[in-house]
């Protein structure tokens, strides 16, 4: 079983459970490659701020996503 901040999931991902994953993590990518390019373009500091803070978690939701797909050996 997977467990992911509370929430248990079966070892093994359904087709549309696994292209859903695919999805997100597109999603996720694009979001933080607009976030990066941000980042550099503004002159706020606040802003700038922001989109760092919103790069690092973005970076990690992208390697939970992946570890889902990659992952399939039993977690104790």
């Amino acid at each position: 079983m997977f467990v992911l901040e509370g929430t248990t999931m079966t070892k093994y991902l359904g087709l549309h459970e696994t292209l859903d994953l695919h999805e997100l993590l597109s999603f996720k990518n694009l979001c933080l490659t607009k976030a990066t390019t941000m980042s550099v373009l503004s002159q706020d500091e606040e802003l700038k701020a922001i989109l760092s803070g919103d790069v690092t978690t973005g970076t990690q939701h992208i390697q939970q996503l992946q570890q889902f797909l990659t992952d399939r050996r039993e977690k104790q």
